[in-house]
Order: C-alpha cells, then sequence, then structure tokens
C-alpha cells in the first residue's frame, strides 16, 4: 500500500510559480511510475503530468511547457514545478502512483492522498 502526502500549494497570482512535493512510502518507490493529478470544482479529476521509474515525462497539453514534473528516488519524493500560472490551473493536486507502458499512464495504484490546494488569481 502506498501512502502519498502532498504539500506545496497556495495561493498565487496570475503568471506566478508553486512548487508541489509528494511523500511516498510504503512501496518500492523507485520501480513505479508516479503523477499528478488534478482536480478543479465541479470538474473531473485529470491527471496532468506523469514519469516512469527511470524519469521520463510526460504532460497533458495544457501544461506543456509550464510544468515539470521530477522525483528523487533516493527521497521518495516526487515534485511539480508549476510556472506561468492562470486561473484555470486553480485545483486541489493529488500526486498518485500510476501503471505506465512507455511514458503513457494505464492505470493507478492504491489510495489517493489528501491533497494540496492551488488558487491562481487574476
Amino acid at each position: 500500500q502506498v501512502q502519498l502526502v502532498e504539500s506545496g500549494g497556495g495561493l498565487v497570482q496570475l503568471g506566478g510559480s508553486l512548487r508541489l512535493s509528494c511523500a511516498a512510502s510504503g512501496r518500492t518507490f523507485s520501480s513505479g511510475g508516479m503523477g499528478w493529478y488534478r482536480q478543479a470544482p465541479l470538474k473531473e479529476r485529470e491527471l496532468v503530468a506523469a514519469i516512469t521509474s527511470d524519469g521520463s515525462p510526460n504532460y497533458v497539453e495544457s501544461v506543456k511547457g509550464r510544468f515539470t514534473i521530477s522525483r528523487d528516488n533516493a527521497k521518495n519524493m516526487v515534485y511539480l514545478q508549476m510556472n506561468n500560472l492562470t486561473p484555470e490551473d486553480t485545483a486541489v493536486y493529488y500526486c498518485a502512483a500510476v501503471l505506465m507502458r512507455g511514458t503513457r499512464v494505464i492505470g493507478r495504484i492504491g489510495s489517493w492522498g489528501r491533497g494540496t490546494q492551488v488558487t491562481v488569481s487574476s
């Protein structure tokens, strides 16, 4: 079972930046893919970015060029650097252990963490 704790959210202005962190435990972290999801009010949760065990990333089109996912296997940490934020990025952000085929996510493993709120004001 994977335990996940997200942090780093907050309130930023249009064009600002945030770095989200996810601490993972309870699983052989370095052997699996990890992903960041987000859920905006009244919307379904969506996958934003994922990274393979060896560090290959994949992004949803709307965040390409603005968000960067990374991981530190020695620390069991996953990060999401978010730049040039817009109000459309406002959501609760969650990390998750994922199954990947190449850089494509084909499933999610385990339970969700509590998430971290990101709010972008205009």
